[in-house]
């Protein structure tokens, strides 16, 4: 079973690809201050940003997380020209950042942390300053297909429409979600009019997903079919002409077809519990049972992605003991794939799998299928990322992954403190010191987990 505690956040925004790639629902399983953990993120935070001293999203994310951790550390009772000036310097930073895009979620992850940490409003919208209204605007800059990476031509407004979402999720915590459609422009209608735009059926679907279901939890799930359409339909449809589409999505690793068809799917059955109806899980076919059919086709160490994703997508949608009724065999079973997956093999399929693992043995509410084995082999498997060029330059990817998954398990101390794998040095100083000097583009992740695990600490309360 799925554990009866968690909040509408943690099983709306469940997975790491959500909160450390797109930076959306940071700070999740809050827990009190911790002032050696403090001490260790603004370490950690220096260090970054003194071995990549010109980028501009890390000085961003650095002073960020100091402003999080001077609040929590102070029960919030920080002098209101502090907290301006810390502010003010926070913003300066954020806005030197070139790229719109990371402009956007930067400033929607300063929009969410504030919010959780109740400063009062005024600090974003008072005194000239009207913080949300200048991320939002941001957005309008994000030209498409501005990723360059293995999918690039596959993703169209991928950006712009997730930038949209994280902004979105950002208003909604300050209760502004009624600004989003009560102007000369519906910015909720025109960020899902993008759906349209995103060519490659993964990329639609698996972004598209989170957007629908933001939509609905900020009460503007009638817009979903506005204009006589039906997006969650239309999209489901979409997913359907994959193979005539011809856009499939490209991997570190080699992967099954099943798994770029199984992980759109998943993120829009999650959806249609936030956002649809009964009725769209028949939509064209049985999806329950093409989910099922999909996860058949998986291979062991795919399905270690994928079961976070298929878990809460079926608990949402009420379904969870219809379609696993032993959902204890199953995720033992998933979670015991461990010792079969060497997590240093490589940064993506094996390199994230122990995060994953770990993330759905804590939801489940089976944190003893969590042995110090598993968490010592995760936490000394970075050094074997020095295989391969593409491996070192993505090593940030995994690190932030694992830093994310071992704090919610409460052992983020294994990756601050000094290691015989590391040459007497810990895992977050060995990992920042060898950064390779060519730009990587997996590095802000990184700044997203120290920024997460700050924000953590604001108090379970």
């Amino acid at each position: 079973m799925i554990r009866a505690d968690l909040t509408v956040e943690n099983r709306m925004i469940a997975t790491p690809w959500s909160r450390i790639v797109r930076g959306i629902g940071l700070g999740q399983y809050p827990t009190g201050h911790d002032p050696v953990l403090a001490t260790r993120l603004r370490a950690a935070g220096d260090q970054l940003a003194a071995r990549v001293p010109g980028d501009a999203y890390t000085a961003f994310a650095r002073r960020t997380t100091d402003l999080v951790l001077t609040l929590t550390g102070s029960g919030g009772d920080v002098p209101w020209p502090r907290l301006e000036t810390d502010l003010d310097a926070v913003l300066a930073e954020l806005r030197g950042v070139e790229n719109p895009y990371h402009r956007v979620t930067g400033g929607a992850i300063l929009l969410d942390a504030l919010a959780k940490l109740e400063v009062p409003r005024r600090l974003v919208i008072g005194g000239g300053r009207d913080l949300p209204a200048e991320v939002l605007a941001t957005v309008d800059e994000i030209k498409p297909d501005g990723i360059k990476d293995e999918n690039a031509g596959r993703h169209g407004d991928y950006e712009r429409l997730s930038a949209f979402t994280a902004a979105f999720l950002a208003y909604g915590q300050w209760g502004l979600g009624e600004r989003l459609v009560a102007g000369p422009r519906n910015y909720v209608l025109e960020a899902l009019d993008l759906l349209d735009h995103v060519p490659a059926p993964f990329f639609r679907g698996r972004g598209g997903s989170m957007l629908l279901s933001v939509a609905g939890r900020l009460g503007h799930g009638h817009l979903v079919t506005a204009g006589g359409r039906d997006r969650i339909a239309e999209t489901l449809d979409h997913l359907d002409r994959a193979d005539e589409v011809n856009l499939p999505p490209a991997f570190p690793q080699p992967l099954s077809p099943a798994f770029g068809k199984i992980y759109p799917l998943l993120t829009m059955l999650n959806a249609v519990a936030w956002s649809g109806t009964g009725a769209h899980l028949s939509h064209g076919r049985d999806r329950l049972a093409e989910a099922r059919s999909l996860w058949g086709q998986l291979a062991p160490v795919e399905r270690t992605h994928m079961g976070l994703y298929y878990l809460v997508a079926l608990h949402n949608l009420g379904r969870l003991r219809d379609e696993i009724p032993d959902t204890g065999a199953f995720v033992t079973g998933l979670v015991g794939q461990w010792r079969d997956i060497d997590p240093g093999e490589n940064y993506f399929l094996h390199g994230i799998a122990y995060p994953y693992l770990i993330m759905t043995a804590l939801i489940s509410g089976r944190r003893d299928l969590i042995t110090g084995t598993v968490v010592d082999r995760l936490v000394d498997a970075f050094p074997d990322l020095d295989r391969t060029a593409e491996d070192r330059l993505n090593r940030p990817y995994p690190f932030a992954y694992a830093l994310t998954a071992l704090g919610e398990l409460g052992v983020a101390d294994r990756l601050f403190t000094p290691r015989p794998r590391y040459g007497g040095s810990s895992p977050v100083a060995w990992v920042i010191d060898r950064l390779p000097a060519e730009e990587s583009s997996r590095l802000y992740m990184l700044n997203h987990a120290l920024i997460n695990a700050a924000l953590r600490m604001r108090g379970a309360g």
